[in-house]
C-alpha cells in the first residue's frame, strides 16, 4: 500500500452504506472501520487561558533582598465555604464518608456477630477422650457431673462452696509429729485462733504419765551408771536396736521396703563394734551394711523393688541410729582408758543426758505458757522460738547444777560449752525426727513409752547432741584438769 492510500484513508472514510465522510469542525469524528470504530476528539476552545494569576499583587512574597519579616504569607484568601464553623451544643455534624463509596458505616450500629456451633469436648493428651470434662462455670467453681453426664447442682453454702477444699491426709490419734504434743487445731494445747488470742486447751499432753514413765528410765539410767560403763553400754544396744526397730518398721507399713535385717542388724552391731574396738571400726561396719543391703535387693525379681530409695532409706536408719548412736558408746568407752579414768565417760554422757532432759521439759513448759512464735510451722507448729530460748535457759542451770556434783567436768567454761552444744543440736534433732515424720506420714514411730512415742521420739535429741559432744571431750580434755 503506497502512502498516497494511507492519507486518504486517514483523511476519508466509508460509512456501512458506502459513503465516504470526511473530518468537519462540527463533526470531530472519524470512522476507521470495523478495526478501530468511531473516534470522537475533543473540540479545542482556545478561549480561557491554561494558566491564571491573580491581580491582587499584595500576596506576592517578598523580594529575595528584602528582610524576613516573621509573618505567614496568605495565597487563598478564606470565604465562607473553606471555614468550617463549629457545631453549636445540641447540633449534629453530618458524618463524613472517608471510605469513598456510596455505602455509610455507621460506627453506632455495628454489625452482630457471626454465631459458632458450639465446640465438641477437647481431647486431653492422658486423659480419657470420651469423658466429659468439667470446664469452669461463671461463678469461678467447676461443674460437677453425675454419671450420666449431667451437671450436678451444686451443694449449698454460699461463696464458700466454691472454693477448693485443700486435701488433708486423715490421721489416726491426737498426738503431734514430735510425740509430746496433741495434733490439730481442737487439740492443739497452745492452739490460737485467726486473731491471733490463745485458744483454750481441749487435750495436751498426759502429764502424769509422762512424769512417770520419765522418772522411770531415770532411775534405770542412773542405776546403770552406778554400777559402771558395761550396763550403760548394755541399755544403750537396748535402746538402739528398739529404736532402728521402730524406725524400719514404720517405714515399711508407709509402703517403702528398706532391707529390715541389714538395718536393724547394723544399728545394734556399730556400737558394738566403736566400745570394742573404737572409731576405726565404724567404716567396716557400714561398708559391711551397704554390701548387705545391696546384695538384698539384687536378689529380688525385677526393679520393682525400689532399690534406690529403698536402700538409701536403710542407709539413712543406719546413719542416723547406728552411726550417731555409736558416739555414745565411744564417749563410755573412755571409761576404760586407764586408772584415773574410770567416770570419764560415764559423767559425760549423764551431764549430756541431764541437759537434753531439761532442754525438753523447759522447751515444752515455756512453749505452752508464752509460745507465739514457731520456728518451722510446716514441721512442727506447736515447736516455738519461746520454748526454743526457755529450753536453752533450763538446759544451761541444768548442766551447772551437774557439773557441781562432778568429778571430771570442773570448769565453768567447759559447762557453758557443753550447755550451748546442746542447746542447738537438742532442737535440731527433734526438728529433724518431725520433718521425716511428716514427710512419711508417720504419727509416731512407736508406742513402748507411754506419754512419750516410741524410742526414736524420746533419744532424737540426744542421737543429734552425741557426735559433737565426742570431739569437745577429746579437744578439752577435762580429766587432764
Amino acid at each position: 500500500m503506497s502512502d498516497d492510500t494511507n492519507d486518504q484513508n486517514l483523511d476519508d472514510t466509508t460509512d456501512a452504506a458506502g459513503n465516504s465522510s470526511g473530518r468537519t469542525d462540527d463533526e470531530a469524528t472519524v470512522d476507521f472501520g470495523d478495526e478501530f470504530g468511531m473516534v470522537k476528539f475533543a473540540d479545542d476552545d482556545d478561549s480561557a487561558p491554561a494558566i491564571s494569576f491573580p491581580e491582587n499583587q499584595t500576596d506576592q512574597l517578598p523580594h529575595w533582598t528584602e528582610p524576613p519579616t516573621g509573618e505567614v504569607p496568605r495565597f487563598v484568601q478564606p470565604t465562607e465555604d473553606t471555614i468550617s464553623p463549629t457545631p453549636s451544643l445540641g447540633s449534629v455534624r453530618p458524618r463524613v464518608n472517608l471510605t469513598g463509596s456510596t455505602r455509610r458505616i455507621e460506627p453506632s450500629a455495628p454489625p452482630k456477630p457471626v454465631s459458632r456451633p458450639p465446640r465438641e469436648g477437647r481431647i486431653s493428651i492422658g486423659t480419657d477422650p470420651t469423658g466429659e470434662r468439667n470446664r469452669p462455670d461463671s461463678s469461678g467453681g467447676l461443674s460437677r457431673r453425675d454419671a450420666t453426664g449431667e451437671v450436678a447442682p451444686e451443694p449449698s453454702g454460699g461463696a464458700d462452696s466454691s472454693r477448693p477444699q485443700q486435701v488433708r491426709r486423715t490421721r489416726t490419734g491426737d498426738r503431734s509429729d514430735s510425740g509430746t504434743r496433741p495434733r490439730g487445731g481442737s487439740s492443739r494445747a497452745a492452739g490460737r485462733s485467726s486473731s491471733g488470742s490463745r485458744l483454750q486447751n481441749s487435750g495436751g499432753r498426759d502429764l502424769p504419765t509422762a512424769t512417770a514413765v520419765g522418772v522411770l528410765l531415770a532411775a534405770v539410767f542412773i542405776a546403770a551408771v552406778l554400777v559402771g560403763p558395761v550396763a550403760v553400754m548394755l541399755l544403750l544396744v537396748v535402746v538402739l536396736g528398739l529404736a532402728a526397730i521402730e524406725f524400719f518398721t514404720q517405714t515399711t507399713a508407709t509402703g517403702y521396703q528398706p532391707a529390715l535385717i541389714v538395718g536393724v542388724a547394723g544399728c545394734v552391731s556399730a556400737p558394738l563394734a566403736a566400745y570394742w574396738i573404737g572409731d576405726a571400726a565404724l567404716p567396716l561396719v557400714f561398708v559391711f551394711a551397704f554390701i548387705a543391703g545391696a546384695i538384698s535387693f539384687i536378689g529380688t525379681s525385677s526393679v520393682e523393688s525400689g532399690p534406690v530409695p529403698n536402700l538409701a532409706l536403710t542407709i539413712l536408719g543406719l546413719t542416723w541410729i547406728g552411726l550417731f548412736g555409736s558416739y555414745a558408746a565411744l564417749i563410755l568407752r573412755l571409761s576404760n582408758s586407764g586408772p584415773g579414768f574410770e567416770n570419764v565417760g560415764t559423767d559425760t554422757l549423764f551431764i549430756l543426758v541431764i541437759g537434753i532432759v531439761a532442754n525438753d521439759t523447759g522447751a515444752y513448759f515455756v512453749g505452752v505458757a508464752t509460745g507465739r512464735t514457731p520456728l518451722r510451722t510446716w514441721i512442727s507448729p506447736s515447736k516455738t522460738m519461746e520454748g526454743f530460748v526457755g529450753g536453752a535457759i533450763g538446759t544451761f542451770v541444768a548442766v551447772i547444777v551437774a557439773g557441781l556434783q562432778s568429778g571430771t567436768w570442773t570448769k565453768l567454761s567447759e559447762w557453758l560449752l557443753i550447755a550451748l552444744v546442746i542447746s542447738i543440736l537438742g532442737p535440731i534433732g527433734d526438728l529433724t525426727e518431725s520433718m521425716f515424720k511428716r514427710n512419711m506420714d508417720i504419727k509416731d514411730f512407736g508406742m513402748v513409752l507411754r506419754g512419750h512415742g516410741g524410742a526414736l521420739d524420746r533419744f532424737d535429741s540426744i542421737l543429734f547432741a552425741l557426735p559433737i559432744v565426742y570431739y569437745v571431750t577429746l579437744v578439752l580434755t577435762p580429766w587432764a584438769s
